[in-house]
């Protein structure tokens, strides 16, 4: 996974600026602007080699995937897309994830902007639920894969935002 992740930043989330990481890089969270949460298909075939190196012979269900996630994106509605967080095991539970996401959720706040995700486990549903973020549909990834929780937040103010 740790190469999947180097691609998918390199590829797609630092060329957009919006990445924050602890100092020593135990986690990190990575939000695309409005409009600019799709994968295009030229990164798409950019990513190929690489990703053929990181899923092997499963890289066809991660593409499937990738289209399931996509087809299931919220189009009506601007918003910024966490399109993915995570902090390494041993790190967990430390309040890394609410200090990665803190800043991002913060300037949403200000501007008055929505966000959406996707969370892949029921710690990180909650992670997400404390910071304001509902659940607003879900459903599984393709050939028996875990389910994902589409989450929608809509901006706080400042005594709304604070997780409880």
């Amino acid at each position: 996974m740790a190469r999947f992740f180097e691609v998918e930043l390199r590829a797609v989330a630092l060329p957009l600026g919006l990445v924050w990481t602890t100092d020593d890089v135990f986690g990190g969270a990575a939000w695309t602007p409005p409009g600019r949460w799709r994968v295009s298909w030229k990164t798409t075939l950019q990513e190929a080699p690489p990703m053929a190196k990181v899923f092997g012979r499963r890289l066809p269900l991660a593409l499937r995937s990738r289209l399931r996630m996509d087809a299931r994106h919220p189009t009506d509605q601007k918003h910024w897309y966490l399109a993915f967080m995570g902090v390494v095991p041993e790190w967990q539970g430390r309040g890394l994830g609410s200090a990665l996401m803190a800043p991002a959720l913060a300037e949403l706040d200000r501007s008055g902007a929505t966000a959406y995700l996707e969370a892949s486990t029921p710690r990180s549903r909650a992670l997400y639920q404390r910071h304001r973020f509902e659940v607003t549909g879900e459903f599984d990834l393709p050939a028996g894969g875990p389910p994902l929780w589409q989450m929608w937040r809509e901006p706080q103010s400042s005594a709304e935002a604070a997780p409880e």
